[in-house]
């Protein structure tokens, strides 16, 4: 581990970004010039003090976990990762399977879609940021680890939870789309991938997926117009729309509704209320 250059880069990172770069307010009497390390430590979901350490050398050695936490935080291009792991004292990470890096692209468009459903997901279906209002329709996924990050994989083992978003007309359809999708990462990805490993289980695990498998559904379809149930507000229509990488291993999703309709109407309480637990009956 080069704690020097490590200590460096984050400063120089740190300061070459705006809070408006990463989706924070600007305050009227802001001094520092670029982020300020408590704002780089929220965005990274760490201790102020753990990140302080880090920029003053004398912190420990980060984790994987850590540093893929702080290229997201500091909006770092994929280069820029593979330094920081190196100097850190790891390996860089596998750009084609590793799934904690998110495009920093992608987050900027994502920071500033504050009134619609937002996430960004991987070529596995894993959710790897949401925005509030994603948080409010899907459920907060963020405590998910391993294949359950997938909603591929909690579609055929966890059927029961998953699929209650759904109308019940629409899960044959849904189903044989979330195979295709799989299908498709796995064509990239290869048999001994991630991809692979998920095929592998999921066809232990779920005779539906073995059976629609060994059909060759191929296709990554994310703009669609669909139904979503919500446990709250019940059905809201919506219209998806895909914003893709280059290489198309990541994907902007963006759900919105048509103007004074209902469904509008309901994204909008979900905007107003959260993730809060929503009663009518409660004063």
């Amino acid at each position: 581990m080069d704690r020097d250059a490590l200590a460096g880069f984050l400063v120089s990172r740190r300061n070459s970004l705006q809070p408006s770069d990463v989706g924070l307010v600007t305050g009227a009497r802001r001094r520092t010039a670029g982020l300020r390390r408590e704002e780089v430590a929220q965005l990274a979901t760490m201790s102020t003090d753990y990140y302080t350490r880090l920029e003053q050398k004398r912190g420990p050695q980060p984790s994987t976990q850590m540093l893929a936490a702080l290229a997201r935080a500091l909006r770092l291009t994929p280069d820029e990762r593979d330094y920081m792991y190196r100097v850190a004292g790891h390996s860089a990470p596998d750009r084609v399977v590793g799934s904690d890096y998110i495009a920093p692209g992608l987050l900027r468009v994502l920071d500033r879609l504050t009134g619609t459903p937002a996430l960004i997901l991987s070529a596995l279906g894993e959710t790897l940021v949401q925005n509030d209002s994603a948080r409010a329709l899907f459920g907060d996924v963020s405590h998910l680890t391993g294949f359950e990050r997938s909603a591929i994989y909690r579609w055929f083992t966890r059927p029961d939870e998953e699929r209650r978003r759904y109308p019940e007309d629409d899960h044959d359809r849904q189903s044989r789309a979330q195979v295709a999708s799989l299908r498709a990462a796995y064509g990239v990805m290869g048999a001994r991938s991630r991809a692979g490993e998920m095929v592998r289980e999921l066809c232990r695990r779920s005779e539906e997926f073995a059976s629609l498998w060994e059909t060759h559904l191929v296709s990554r379809r994310f703009e669609d117009h669909k139904t979503l149930v919500h446990p709250e507000l019940g059905p809201i229509e919506v219209d998806c729309q895909a914003l893709f990488t280059e290489d198309e291993t990541q994907v902007l999703l963006v759900l919105t509704a048509a103007p004074r309709t209902d469904a509008a109407a309901k994204i909008e309480l979900l905007n107003v209320l959260g993730t809060q637990q929503m009663n009518p009956s409660r004063e």
